[in-house]
């Protein structure tokens, strides 16, 4: 089951602020001042470790941000993590990314529902199949590096598996803790994967 389908209690909800210590405080909000604008989705059960959540935080900034990858390569990859993972949260925060960077509707219903989409640009179909072979074998194949080496080059091949990483860590913690996804109008949820 996953977060917004799973009919369980979150497990990890959001703290008062006023229940908040000076650390949990200092981390919540830098997360309000900086591109994210508040605490939201997995950033609310990281919000237990403060440094944790500062320095993942940090992280996830800068491979969203600051990438090497295109919007369109990066918002791609989250989708087949969150798809992976079965994430509603991440799934509802990029599909909309997704499509303003140009995947199209098409390709992300076919991710959504668990096919391989016969419409991706080039670059989606290399992040697809780099990402696919990542998440399921923990690996690539020289083939699959070399392919992801030409196309974005070391810094975008290292920064690629950095942010397949990042998300799949994410929906890990999304998924313990049972956060719910935020509604998203228009934005299909993830049916369980076969």
């Amino acid at each position: 089951m996953t977060a917004s389908t799973d009919p369980r209690p979150d497990r990890l909800p959001p703290l008062p602020l006023d229940a908040l210590d000076p650390a949990q405080r200092t981390a919540a909000d830098e997360l309000i001042a900086g591109p994210r604008k508040g605490v939201k989705g997995p950033f609310i059960p990281l919000l237990r470790s403060p440094e944790l959540l500062a320095r993942v935080g940090r992280l996830g900034e800068y491979l969203r941000f600051g990438s090497a990858l295109s919007p369109r390569v990066s918002e791609f990859a989250t989708l087949l993590v969150s798809r992976e993972w079965t994430q509603q949260f991440e799934w509802a925060v990029h599909v909309p990314l997704a499509l303003k960077a140009g995947t199209s509707a098409q390709t992300i219903e076919a991710v959504r529902e668990g096919r391989r989409p016969p419409d991706m640009s080039d670059d989606e179909a290399c992040v697809h199949h780099f990402a696919g072979e990542l998440l399921r074998h923990h690996g690539v194949s020289d083939a699959t590096f070399e392919a992801a080496r030409q196309r974005f080059g070391e810094r975008g091949v290292v920064e690629l598996a950095s942010l397949i990483g990042y998300f799949a860590m994410m929906s890990m913690v999304l998924n313990v803790a049972r956060t719910p996804a935020d509604s998203a109008p228009g934005v299909a949820a993830l049916p369980p994967l076969p």
